[in-house]
């Protein structure tokens, strides 16, 4: 098949944000490569939670309306969660009121009040998409793969290098953005859990106070609950802090008792790529080469990230 020669493309960062672009781009018809620094399952990525919910994301309004037409993508996905790592769970979002959110909560099915027997404080009920990373991953580099797209183990020190290789370059290169720009509006904000053996809980609870650095959230998984959590800002730290952990533990044996005295699996931490407003837009190098820059999504990655990769796609089409 003939190709037009800006339909290579480079796609630099290989978390949920760049495999998703880059599987939009491949299946679209370009010729994908994904650089990265480390595989996949090594990225903050990997570590994330995975439930679906616009959370510390701006703007707002943008990110809303990235994040419905992605519940679209994953209410899809859900119907093969074997392979797909997603599937439709309930659960609460504690101290959360329809008033406060969005015209975006509007168009999320069956989103309700939660009642007294449901939540003891003020929340909200929902079915939403919850993504096992480990299983979801693999499966987007498999289905880029399938779609003729390579990924490449590579680390980068500037975009010129892969502007030197390819007409368009899409950075996806999360809080690497803050070097590889440069840009100092990126800032990390740490996330610490702790995954535990599941003693049978089957629905999921976040409780966030977002004047606070700590969460409080059960995330089931398969084989595994993800217990959580902290938002520290500008915390480089990828070491799990014992104190904190235990801090965890008690915030949500608090709400669920038959977590006393729970079996650890493991204590993962994740840096979560902030910045006052995402930046998805297209820049023209001086060689002619198209940018286009799709990073700053903070705790809602996974959440945006098909409207995102979509709208990305449009803007490297030009």
């Amino acid at each position: 098949m003939n190709r037009d020669l800006r339909d290579d493309v480079i796609v630099v960062g290989g978390g949920v944000i760049g495999l998703t672009t880059a599987v939009v781009l491949a299946e679209g018809g370009a010729r994908v490569r994904v650089w990265t620094r480390e595989t996949a399952e090594r990225t903050t990525s990997a570590v994330a939670g995975g439930l679906w919910w616009p959370y510390r994301i701006e703007p707002a309004a943008l990110a809303g309306e990235w994040a419905l037409e992605s519940l679209a993508v994953y209410e899809e996905l859900a119907g093969r969660p074997e392979e797909t790592g997603v599937r439709l769970v309930e659960g609460v979002q504690g101290e959360t009121t329809l008033a406060g959110l969005g015209p975006w909560a509007a168009r999320v099915p069956g989103l309700r009040t939660a009642t007294a027997a449901e939540y003891a404080g003020v929340g909200l009920w929902a079915r939403l998409p919850l993504i096992d990373m480990a299983a979801h991953l693999p499966w987007l580099r498999g289905r880029l793969l399938a779609a003729g797209g390579t990924v490449v183990e590579r680390s980068v020190s500037e975009l010129a290098e892969a502007a030197a290789e390819a007409p368009v370059v899409v950075n996806c290169s999360g809080l690497g953005a803050r070097e590889l720009v440069p840009d100092p509006a990126v800032r990390p904000v740490r996330g610490q859990l702790v995954v535990v053996e599941n003693p049978g809980i089957t629905t999921w609870l976040t409780s966030a106070d977002h004047t606070s650095d700590t969460t409080t959230y059960f995330l089931p998984q398969p084989g595994r609950l993800i217990l959580g959590g902290t938002a520290e800002e500008d915390d480089w730290s990828l070491t799990p802090d014992p104190r904190t952990a235990e801090r965890i533990l008690a915030r949500c044996t608090a709400l669920r008792p038959e977590l006393a005295g729970v079996r650890v699996l493991e204590h993962r931490v994740g840096l979560r790529p902030a910045r006052p407003t995402v930046r998805l837009e297209r820049e023209l190098l001086p060689g002619g080469q198209v940018l286009v820059h799709n990073y700053g999504h903070g705790g809602g990655g996974v959440t945006v990230a098909w409207g995102c990769a979509r709208e990305a796609a449009e803007l490297a089409r030009g």
